[in-house]
């Protein structure tokens, strides 16, 4: 395609949401007094903001969500296109899909796709196969996931996207172009640091001076699915970092909680102009968009994806039960991820690894299922300021505290553990982000909890060959993202490395054996971990 053609494409985005408050994190539309309420009395950061990255003369189209705030939040995305063309000397340009209008985008058609082919389009939206076509998802042979800069709008009432490039956006009141780069692929690296104001200009949402470092999108698990090849997946598969479109309405989920200080893998990477379009248009003009429609919540408020008035995939509510706990379950028959219940509740027999319940008043992540009727849990979040050298007192402390209906079921485990030493020198990996080690042996490889009877019934910290063994696509930490995040915070793990250092999970889910045992603070701790007999 020429330059001069490439030129007459044009592409919109908005940032459709309902509304992201503080607190609950609810739509504002339920209840402006209750948003006041909240506002004055809980001051907990929540937000999301939409990247549309798009140049058209590489027609490289890069759409995800960030979620800056810290709570998690639940995303959607619609595409929506349109396309018009005027020979010379034609009074008016033709729409491709009779009855749409350039100017009014509720009349654009929707990207539905075929329950079965994701870049085949149905419907009305047939139309558009023969002249565009759309590159679901992110994927670059041995390269790891691309880079961002977050956005500096941090105002959550502000319904603005991150729009870069010759993306624009349409939220009232904003810039046409709310974010730096140029739209290409890749513009943005590792390491680099942008001040706000430096180029001469002050992007919408921050002051003068301002700065953000560039962040990586989570690597996608699979790409993007349709809702019925969703529905296909084994159970402990169908939650995980990556896209579902319903082809009834043409949504796309992000299969999973967003956390804070992350943002989702591309759902689009590209748009492209078929040769088509110049044997249509061989002498006049044309004109091609792409309308962004997302809406982003919090858990509390997941059925307002539902009840919405449209006619969605009838196992929309199974999907977005999964996502709120983090796991689909085998069957029915254990209470919500949210909802507090006694031990006699659960079926932990019914879970799948990763699934999210909250049991006694503490929330637990389950691990796996270690048969003879013994399911392995921890606690979803880390016992903040506690030392490397003082977890043992701290989970001696946090299991006397426990329910003793808790305390029953809990098993033996030994009354202490050879743990053996790995300096972090010492242990190679898969890869570069130190995902999982591929050379632990001797008395390191061989600390694998298990019942032991005759042990102690206690709470006690996961091994490092623990936490290399349960982390993996279908088991209790599919992605780094599911292994640590800065909402749950860094833990450590029993394991020692030299003398004065021993192993823990970082933030973004890698492992390190260079934290200090002495070191206690308020982003990280110990997660207790337990087996439980059912």
């Amino acid at each position: 395609m020429t330059p001069d053609k490439k030129r007459k494409l044009r592409n919109i985005a908005i940032l459709s949401l309902l509304g992201l408050i503080g607190g609950t994190f609810a739509f504002t539309s339920f209840n402006q007094q209750a948003l006041n309420d909240r506002e004055n009395n809980i001051q907990v950061e929540v937000g999301g903001r939409v990247h549309d990255y798009y140049n058209r003369d590489t027609e490289n189209k890069d759409v995800f969500v960030e979620n800056y705030g810290e709570q998690p939040i639940m995303a959607r995305i619609r595409l929506s296109e349109y396309l018009e063309t005027q020979q010379t000397g034609a009074a008016a340009p033709t729409p491709l899909v009779a009855g749409t209008e350039r100017e009014q985008f509720n009349t654009w058609t929707p990207y539905i796709p075929s329950a079965t082919a994701i870049g085949m389009r149905t419907g009305a939206g047939a139309a558009f196969n023969r002249y565009s076509n759309l590159s679901f998802g992110w994927s670059r042979e041995g390269q790891s996931a691309p880079w961002y800069l977050p956005t500096f709008n941090h105002n959550n009432l502000d319904l603005s996207t991150a729009a870069a490039g010759h993306a624009r956006d349409l939220a009232d009141g904003s810039e046409e172009l709310t974010h730096p780069g140029d739209g290409t692929d890749a513009y943005w690296a590792e390491g680099v640091t942008y001040t706000n104001g430096a180029n001469g200009t002050i992007w919408h949402g921050a002051p003068d001076g301002a700065t953000r470092t560039t962040a990586q999108n989570l690597q996608q698990e699979r790409a993007p699915i349709t809702m019925a090849q969703w529905y296909d997946l084994p159970n402990n598969q169908k939650i995980g970092d990556f896209w579902v479109i319903d082809h009834h309405t043409g949504w796309a989920y992000w299969a999973s909680m967003l956390e804070p200080e992350a943002a989702t893998s591309y759902l689009l990477d590209a748009a492209e102009m078929t040769s088509a379009i110049q044997e249509t248009v061989f002498n006049g003009t044309y004109y091609y968009g792409i309308h962004v429609d997302s809406q982003l919540l919090s858990p509390d408020n997941s059925q307002d994806f539902i009840n919405d008035g449209e006619s969605h995939d009838p196992n929309l509510d199974y999907f977005l039960e999964g996502i709120k706990n983090n796991a689909v379950d085998d069957e029915p028959g254990n209470p919500d991820y949210d909802e507090d219940s006694a031990p006699s509740a659960f079926n932990f027999h019914l879970m799948n690894p990763g699934r999210i319940f909250t049991m006694a008043g503490e929330q637990y992540r389950y691990l796996e299922n270690m048969g003879g009727g013994n399911h392995l849990i921890i606690r979803n979040d880390a016992l903040r300021n506690t030392s490397w050298n003082a977890q043992e007192g701290v989970l001696t402390s946090w299991f006397g505290q426990l329910d003793p209906e808790v305390q029953a079921l809990v098993q033996p485990v030994a009354n202490s553990f050879t743990t053996g030493e790995a300096p972090d020198t010492s242990i190679t990996f898969t890869d570069a982000t130190r995902w999982l080690p591929n050379n632990l042996g001797g008395a390191v490889a061989a600390d694998l909890t298990q019942v032991v009877p005759g042990g102690t019934a206690r709470a006690f910290a996961l091994s490092l060959a623990d936490v290399t063994r349960l982390s993996g696509p279908g088991l209790a930490f599919p992605t780094p993202a599911q292994r640590g995040s800065s909402a749950l915070g860094w833990w450590t793990l029993r394991t020692p490395a030299i003398s004065t250092h021993a192993w823990l999970v970082h933030t973004p889910g890698h492992l390190t054996g260079n934290h200090v045992r002495t070191v206690s603070l308020p982003n990280g701790g110990v997660r207790p971990a337990l087996i439980l007999h059912q």
